[in-house]
């Protein structure tokens, strides 16, 4: 199979330019994660920019990470829109293996295609929403989600019985927030960035008043907004913030492969993905449909 057939869509997926600091780390790296956004490169070119320098500034010594975007990103924002931006994101984590990354972080809190993506590749796949549910939940019995939108709300709910947290997730609240209100933020707009951290403690503080021990942005455009925050709370509650969570787990699994050789679990849940099959989902993914069922 020729390169471009095996990028598929590999062109929706923008890689941010990296800056002088990343091509001196590219230099003496030793781990190299490929973070995927669902937001679009070019149209939110300020929080790309804002996510690459705190990812790669966070990050340990000789760990790179390369965020890349999708376009057109998660918008309009429904269950189509997240398996639409899920096929690209298994088809660039595919892609991403086969260039030498050593983990795939998937950069978005829903997870949408994240089992999928695990069953398919050998290399380590973090689920921003998986890692952060799990963390959180060690920081206390009641989690309390701000999510981007309300629409998001069913998902999270789905989501944290998935991952077996479904009793300890007791409050979930939308910002009802359009990615491009975050524009500004990373721009460096103080103004913005005053008003969109007042909308977050407005949804987060009925939350803690009512009993939720710990707080998580559930996604990480508003994560990055509060993660510059050393030791942020809202009351009594820590706030956690779901990029360095993601990160920092993604490092840890790889670091824990080359100590000991741990890998995820090949049965039932998530068995390996025959070749074929990652084979025909990749054709799919370059060449649509064969033929459209109108003219059959």
């Amino acid at each position: 199979m020729d390169r471009a057939v095996r990028c598929g869509f590999w062109r929706s997926c923008k890689p941010h330019k990296p800056t002088l600091l990343s091509l001196y780390q590219l230099e003496r790296t030793d781990m190299r994660i490929f973070w995927q956004s669902f937001i679009d490169s070019t149209a939110s070119a300020a929080y790309m920019a804002k996510l690459t320098a705190y990812l790669n500034e966070i990050a340990e010594p000789g760990t790179v990470v390369e965020v890349h975007g999708i376009s057109p990103p998660d918008r309009a924002f429904c269950r189509l829109s997240e398996f639409r931006c899920a096929i690209l994101a298994i088809d660039n984590g595919l892609e991403a293996q086969a260039m030498g990354f050593d983990a795939v972080v998937m950069g978005h809190f829903q997870d949408p295609g994240l089992y999928e993506l695990k069953s398919a590749v050998g290399i380590p796949v973090i689920g921003t929403g998986e890692a952060t549910l799990h963390y959180a939940a060690q920081m206390g019995r009641r989690i309390g989600l701000v999510t981007l939108d309300d629409v998001f709300k069913g998902l999270h709910h789905e989501q944290a019985d998935l991952y077996g947290l479904g009793g300890r997730v007791s409050h979930i609240a939308g910002l009802n927030a359009d990615p491009s209100d975050f524009s500004a933020c990373f721009a460096g707009d103080l103004d913005a960035r005053t008003r969109m951290f007042d909308a977050f403690r407005a949804c987060a503080e009925p939350m803690v008043a009512a009993g939720a021990d710990v707080i998580v942005p559930a996604g990480v455009l508003p994560g990055l907004l509060v993660g510059g925050e050393f030791g942020l709370r809202i009351g009594h509650a820590p706030v956690v913030n779901c990029a360095a969570v993601a990160l920092k787990a993604a490092e840890m699994q790889v670091r824990l492969h080359k100590l000991n050789g741990i890998e995820p679990s090949g049965g039932p849940h998530c068995a390996r993905a025959p070749q074929q099959a990652i084979d025909d989902f990749r054709h799919l993914v370059a060449h649509g449909r064969v033929s459209p069922l109108h003219a059959r």
